[in-house]
């Protein structure tokens, strides 16, 4: 793939983190960073993408016309419906989009159809009912919880299984698997407060995930950007998919970011809810470094879990408490 593809498919993914016009301040700040980040020693100029992107400079005719092979064109679009299932839904604004690109990229419904439904079907899954009372934001303060009675050593076993299978989803070869690494950590975190006793709404975890420093969009466009620049994209058997080395900067990056949230949760709940925004993003930012360390212990664990997942186990995971 040449930088002109990789700019094109990037241009793509940018468009539809965009497509809904609902991101906020914060979560265009993280796609930013991630673009600075992504752009430094590629010979993309990413920051210049995504303002080009943000202030309609670019066409999605124009992004989609470098794309001229069957693999290429495949590949951006089932990112496109990655970006867009990240926050659970898909709204109208991003199914126009998606109809819109399809069309672009001269894609028949029968090589779409089939990744629109499993990546439906796992952002789906990853809902969850919530209480009528909802959790007020994370920045407020609050009075601690009432004491309660949590094993720490089964809850971190909990949060290390959680990391280790994020992991292994990076393995996989479907695309869609990375759509279950965001439903996953929420549901990570939504056990980890019920455990210390607080009933948490989607609405209070996906605050909760941005403010760490784990913005919703700005995760997916993570994963798939560093694997689409760094390379870790070639042809098998005529189709676009992974190879076991070449995913581990995926598998790092999951896998951290999910040891880091889960720790940074246990904390934060034990302690009634009373870190302030600061004090939660410099606690995230300090775990993550040491859980890329840890990463390389537990690879032999990551790779055997990835060999026994199938699409049915992780739908199972994703609707269980």
């Amino acid at each position: 793939m040449n930088p002109e593809q990789q700019q094109s498919i990037l241009t793509i993914a940018l468009m539809a983190a965009f497509a809904d016009g609902n991101n906020d301040e914060r979560e265009r700040e993280h796609i930013r960073a991630l673009a600075d980040s992504l752009g430094q020693g590629s010979g993309l100029d990413l920051t210049r993408l995504y303002q080009d992107v943000l202030l309609k400079r670019v066409t999605l005719a124009n992004a989609c016309a470098q794309l001229n092979d069957q693999g290429t064109r495949q590949f951006a679009y089932e990112m496109a419906v990655c970006v867009c299932d990240a926050d659970g839904r898909t709204s109208e604004a991003e199914r126009a989009f998606l109809s819109a690109l399809k069309s672009q990229l001269q894609l028949n419904p029968g090589e779409t159809d089939a990744f629109e439904h499993e990546a439906d079907a796992i952002a789906r899954a990853g809902e969850f009912s919530a209480p009528v009372s909802v959790a007020p934001p994370v920045h407020a303060g609050k009075p601690a919880a009432p004491a309660h009675s949590v094993d720490e050593a089964e809850l971190d076993r909990s949060i290390l299984n959680y990391a280790i299978l994020n992991g292994a989803l990076e393995l996989l070869p479907q695309s869609w698997a990375s759509v279950a690494i965001i439903p996953l950590q929420i549901k990570m975190v939504y056990a980890i407060g019920k455990r210390y006793g607080h009933e948490l709404d989607q609405g209070h975890i996906r605050e909760f995930l941005s403010t760490v420093g784990v913005g919703l969009t700005s995760q997916y466009l993570e994963q798939f950007g560093r694997k689409l620049i760094g390379g870790l994209f070639g042809k098998v058997a005529g189709k676009w998919g992974k190879t076991l080395g070449g995913a581990g900067t995926g598998m790092a990056f999951s896998f951290a970011s999910t040891y880091a949230l889960g720790q940074i949760a246990k904390r934060y709940y034990a302690g009634g809810r009373q870190m302030s925004t600061a004090l939660l993003q410099q606690s995230f930012q300090g775990l993550l470094g040491p859980a890329k360390e840890m990463q390389g212990q537990y690879l032999p664990q990551i790779q055997q879990r990835a060999s026994t997942l199938n699409a049915a186990e992780i739908m199972a995971m994703m609707k269980g408490r």
